[in-house]
């Protein structure tokens, strides 16, 4: 046996009994399955996260949000498989602990930066706390995420709204007290990216650095999107136009997720403004409120008001 198939089966193992969220069936995660490995000895590798890099993108969400899942009933247990070359990261729930699974093999992919992994573990975070629209409420149902039968709606908020979630509160909680001005002075963000992130701010200075900086941590992960499945290139400047008849629970399409990213960080609600559980108006920006700019795509959500 491989050490890939030695190391899908302990994953596996280690899951089972357990409700596992970023898929349906337990076999997706934070990108859809797929057969890339790249292990902690590959030679030659251009791009990417140092595993120091890789702890302390997960230190710093850990020690924002342990806390605050705690006062939710919940213990955050964030598992690191630096070692171990699966390129995803998944969520789950066993009782009261929330876990999320991150790996080496992600943080090793070229396109990933440290915000990138942030971020990533700001999704997984998602799925346990980012509110409405969960998995399933959509249809009336959890399906196979609702853990008894499909009659009841998933604890997992869904692949959009856990996207949402990362940018709108998580990361600007994890990074608000950084030298985020100096931070973005190092990044070539796209003028599109500067000025909306301006205007959404009023032009206050630090509050456009951290809009700039989740933004661009959105287009690493949107990198690897289309890397992993052969997409064209994503960009702030083409929006997808497409509009759901429904709020689609699954992952969108590359650029349908860059756009998430880049609302949910214009968006001028308070990150201090949390989310429901039930109700997909609260905390966030929504066309009910007025807001024009910094709301979920269309590309994946459909409003219920």
């Amino acid at each position: 046996m491989t050490m890939k198939k030695l190391t899908a089966l302990a994953l596996g193992l280690t899951l089972a009994g357990s409700a596992l969220a970023c898929s349906q069936d337990g076999k997706g995660g934070f990108v859809p399955e797929n057969d890339l490995y790249i292990s902690a000895d590959q030679k030659g590798l251009k791009g990417g996260i140092t595993e120091a890099e890789f702890n302390d993108a997960i230190d710093e969400v850990e020690r924002i949000y342990s806390p605050i899942v705690a006062n939710l009933g919940g213990k955050l247990y964030i598992e690191r498989n630096w070692t171990d070359g699966t390129v995803n990261a998944y969520a789950s729930q066993q009782g009261k602990t929330w876990k999320v699974a991150m790996f080496g093999g992600l943080a090793r992919h070229n396109t990933i930066t440290k915000d990138g992994m942030s971020l990533v573990v700001c999704h997984e975070l998602g799925h346990h706390i980012g509110g409405a629209p969960r998995k399933g409420q959509s249809a009336g149902g959890g399906g196979w995420w609702g853990g008894n039968g499909g009659g009841a709606v998933s604890w997992a908020s869904n692949e959009g709204q856990s996207d949402y979630f990362a940018v709108l509160k998580c990361l600007r909680k994890t990074w608000v007290n950084d030298n985020n001005q100096a931070i973005v002075k190092a990044m070539n963000a796209p003028k599109m990216v500067v000025d909306g992130c301006k205007k959404a701010t009023k032009n206050d200075k630090e509050d456009t650095a951290l809009c700039i900086r989740t933004s661009m941590a959105g287009k690493s992960v949107s990198d690897l999107f289309s890397a992993l499945g052969n997409l064209p290139a994503t960009a702030f400047e083409t929006p997808d136009r497409a509009v759901v008849s429904k709020t689609d629970d699954n992952h969108p399409k590359a650029q349908c997720r860059l756009d998430t990213y880049y609302q949910g960080s214009i968006c001028d609600v308070s990150m201090n403004e949390d989310v429901s559980a039930t109700d997909e108006v609260k905390g966030t920006c929504h066309g009910s409120l007025g807001h024009k700019s910094g709301t979920r795509p269309l590309c994946w959500f459909k409003p219920s008001k």
